[in-house]
């Protein structure tokens, strides 16, 4: 299951680690953002242990939602080290997703 970010645990877990991370910013009423859920919670199962694969509920985390820029939802970042390396707004493929992770896998 994709871990829950917030605006009091992100420092910790994703800023102060080394490693990759994908962030999906999320909410409840968001039609795209349902259809992208089982997307993220598919490969927080492959990426178990490779990635951090975690989600932040944008209706609840209004400081990280702000700093990170985001506007619209869903909203993905992918971070290597703390640092956001690339950003995709919108649906996107289970596939589409992986590649981006790889891709930083691969340079780590």
């Amino acid at each position: 299951m994709a871990f829950e970010l917030t605006d009091s645990n992100f420092k910790q877990e994703v800023l102060e680690k080394k490693g990759i991370a994908l962030v999906d910013f999320w909410a409840e009423w968001c039609g795209p953002c349902k259809m992208i859920g089982p997307v993220v919670e598919e490969l927080s199962k492959e990426y178990d242990g490779k990635a951090l694969i975690a989600k932040v509920d944008v209706d609840e985390n209004a400081e990280l939602t702000q700093r990170y820029g985001v506007r619209n939802i869903p909203t993905i970042l992918i971070l290597k080290d703390g640092e956001v390396v690339d950003k995709h707004v919108g649906f996107a493929t289970k596939e589409a997703l992986a590649q981006k992770i790889e891709a930083q896998l691969q340079t780590a």
